[in-house]
């Protein structure tokens, strides 16, 4: 299994609604990640705005490439797209951080 960490920035003055759309996300979206292989799945704010994702997965590059294949991820990218500062949607922009320690 493969652990995955990314970071993103989401926009200061955006986070409390950003939080307010996770506590809520979609049947629909969360089936689809569960379907593509997105496994212990959990993000996390800092008051800053810094985002933290973390998932467990067989292989990240299909997990996207499963994810960006459903209309419902299209749909969720779309709505979430004013939330971050980068330029490019959120899924493309996750870059996996490297690994340096783990404790199992």
């Amino acid at each position: 299994m493969q652990r995955v960490c990314f970071l993103l920035k989401v926009r200061e003055d955006l986070k409390d609604e950003y939080r307010e759309r996770h506590a809520a996300v979609w049947p629909d979206m969360l089936a689809a990640l569960s379907e593509a292989g997105w496994h212990n799945y959990s993000l996390f704010l800092r008051e800053d705005g810094l985002l933290v994702g973390y998932l467990e997965t067989e292989d990240f590059d299909a997990a996207r490439e499963a994810m960006a294949a459903t209309e419902v991820n299209a749909r969720w990218q779309r709505e979430m797209a004013e939330f971050f500062e980068q330029d490019e949607a959120a899924d493309e922009a996750m870059v996996p951080l490297t690994e340096v320690f783990h404790l199992a």
